[in-house]
């Protein structure tokens, strides 16, 4: 049996195997791997972002259940660990926080000195590797494969430095995943967190993933969890027994998916976004308008636009915005961040149009309309099906057939109803 290669995540020296302690610097942070140092695809992920940076900020807050959220939705955005031991979790309606945790300290976000730091980071995983795949503001993948004779150290070496050097340099913790490709490396970035650095390797991909629940898949929602569950399948060693004929018979093109990710299969390669943060559509009116009717008949072909753009790039996001210009130039930004990416016009539309009604009741004139989907991630795990609203997965599979006709016949051969309006 091969030794694992051990590491000092404080110093980077060799450990030997067995050892509970750096025999250089006498820490116990050591990590154990007979792959360690062959391994190259790595996910990053910031632990507790926000939060993070707030108590990075302001010192007194250290010690204390932070959230970070409130404002216009309500809920929390994101919380440091000790409110999360309470109870407290992201997109949790504000009112059940302080119900669970109600000596939690509340601060609204600074998203402008959130992307500051993200930009922070980025720069510094730049300095390993031009291969860097954001996922979104807190974390991205790296591809470090050929840079062992650039840094002089592996890819594990290499990423326990730049774990300290964030800590050092920018003052927040961050967790590493590592393994032979991205949806494992993301995976075992979740499995030692906070602060933490985990390791899956080829020979141990299938056994890793067996005992974990359907829900660690990448791309398995709350509504394609229940249908599997129903089906009597909770972990991912089912899957493992499953053939794949039978899971897309089950479950369309989401069981191919099932069938590969379940065995830790995953053929995508790192893809440098420069920096993609949205996709969005806007128009400048010729006059101003007021009338809520005549804002929504435009928020549609706007909506469209942006479906049709992400489709064709591949993407989806989490997060829809909607973005209005006052007759006087003040520019009004609404967003709602959904339970699963999307790239469907039709989603994309129920999403922005009430919050487009609550800023036209006010009868404010707009000489400016826009919206956009942010968070961006593959478009693959875009619009699971909605066992739990079969309408949903009806309105889904009819944009996905006009999509088809579109393709063939042109973009005006087939069109919805509701962009007939005047």
């Amino acid at each position: 049996m091969s030794m694992a290669q051990g590491l000092c995540r404080d110093c980077f020296e060799p450990t030997p195997e067995g050892a509970e302690r750096c025999p250089s610097c006498k820490r116990p942070r050591v990590i154990f791997h007979k792959e360690l140092h062959t391994l190259t695809i790595a996910h990053l992920d910031c632990d507790a972002f926000y939060a993070a940076i707030e108590k990075r900020d302001n010192p007194e807050l250290r010690d204390k259940p932070l959230i970070v959220g409130g404002g216009q939705r309500g809920v929390v955005s994101t919380c440091c660990y000790i409110a999360r031991i309470r109870g407290v979790r992201s997109a949790m309606p504000m009112f059940k926080a302080l119900a669970a945790c109600p000596e939690a300290v509340v601060v609204k976000p600074d998203m402008e000195k959130y992307a500051a730091v993200a930009r922070e980071v980025r720069k510094l995983m730049r300095d390993l590797t031009p291969l860097v795949e954001p996922v979104s503001i807190d974390e991205a993948f790296l591809d470090l494969t050929g840079t062992e004779r650039l840094h002089h150290a592996s890819a594990a070496s290499s990423m326990a430095r730049l774990s300290k050097r964030i800590e050092d340099e920018i003052g927040i913790t961050v967790s590493i995943g590592l393994s032979h490709n991205k949806f494992l490396a993301k995976f075992a970035s979740d499995l030692d967190k906070p602060r933490g650095f985990a390791v899956i390797g080829r020979e141990e991909t299938l056994s890793c993933l067996a005992a974990r629940p359907v829900s660690s898949i990448w791309g398995v929602g709350k509504a394609l969890e229940a249908k599997l569950a129903r089906d009597g399948i909770t972990r991912i060693a089912q899957l493992q027994q499953m053939e794949e004929n039978d899971l897309m018979a089950r479950y369309g093109s989401m069981g191919r998916r099932l069938y590969h990710l379940a065995r830790g299969q995953d053929s995508r390669h790192v893809e440098p976004m420069h920096e993609t943060k949205s996709i969005s559509a806007e128009t400048t009116f010729m006059r101003d308008i007021s009338n809520a009717a005549e804002l929504d008949a435009i928020l549609w072909p706007l909506c469209e636009k942006v479906s049709r753009r992400a489709k064709a790039a591949g993407l989806s996001g989490q997060t829809v915005v909607l973005k209005l210009k006052t007759a006087d130039f003040k520019t009004r930004t609404r967003s709602q961040t959904l339970p699963d990416p999307t790239q469907l016009a039709e989603v994309i539309y129920r999403t922005a149009s009430p919050m487009l009604a609550r800023e036209a009741k006010e009868r404010t004139s707009f000489r400016l309309l826009g919206v956009g989907i942010s968070g961006l991630t593959d478009g693959d795990i875009a619009d699971p099906p909605d066992m739990l609203d079969p309408d949903a997965t009806r309105r889904a599979a009819a944009e996905r057939a006009m999509d088809r006709l579109r393709e063939k016949f042109g973009d005006l051969s087939i069109s919805k109803g509701r962009g007939l309006r005047k």
